[in-house]
């Protein structure tokens, strides 16, 4: 759908620089998806994995994101391998829904209850994101944060459009179960893509 060279907003890398590769397709839906122009298949132009690669290699990037839509909708393999071949580390944003491909630096798993992750992504996790839209959340994601291996990191984000309104709660629930940290959306309060 597009790729751009910025700054990782969230979770355990917020604040590296990244080059953001954004896949379209998605079959997940969330409500609260704040792109859901990545969600048709056909809308997007395809690109050669070549020509993404030579895009990230013009920028000082070091770390690609691979992101959506739901990018394991897609096989993932030929493209990690041309970025890992030029030194460029592989992480990806995704909800588990589909069958994991590619090999990965970092895998940052953000289930969904709108589909939810197979079981068998969640023992490779890196990182558990969590959106936390209401209250019922926390425990929906104790449940995964139960099948990650116990290296993962674990995180709350309060779903953007309720910041205001969850973000205090996060920070309650986080102060009583400190296995989980806090990750804000830095991309959008400091208005970058």
């Amino acid at each position: 759908m597009e790729h751009f060279y910025t700054i990782q907003g969230e979770g355990y890398h917020q604040g590296k620089a990244a080059y953001f590769i954004r896949l379209g397709g998605c079959d997940v839906g969330c409500t609260w998806c704040d792109v859901k122009e990545s969600w048709p298949f056909d809308a997007h132009p395809l690109w050669p994995v070549a020509d993404i690669v030579e895009a990230v290699k013009k920028t000082p990037a070091r770390i690609a994101v691979i992101t959506g839509g739901e990018p394991l909708l897609h096989p993932l393999d030929g493209l990690t391998t041309a970025l890992r071949e030029n030194g460029i580390a592989t992480n990806i944003e995704t909800s588990g829904s589909a069958p994991l491909s590619g090999e990965w630096d970092w895998i940052c798993l953000s289930p969904k209850k709108f589909k939810q992750p197979l079981p068998a992504i969640l023992p490779g996790a890196h990182e558990l994101k969590i959106i936390v839209y209401n209250k019922t959340d926390f425990a929906w994601g104790e449940q995964f944060a139960a099948q990650v291996s116990p290296g993962c990191k674990l995180y709350l984000q309060p779903e953007w459009s309720k910041a205001a309104q969850m973000t205090p709660l996060i920070i309650d629930y986080i102060k009583d179960h400190p296995q989980w940290e806090l990750s804000l959306q830095i991309h959008k309060y400091i208005n970058v893509p």
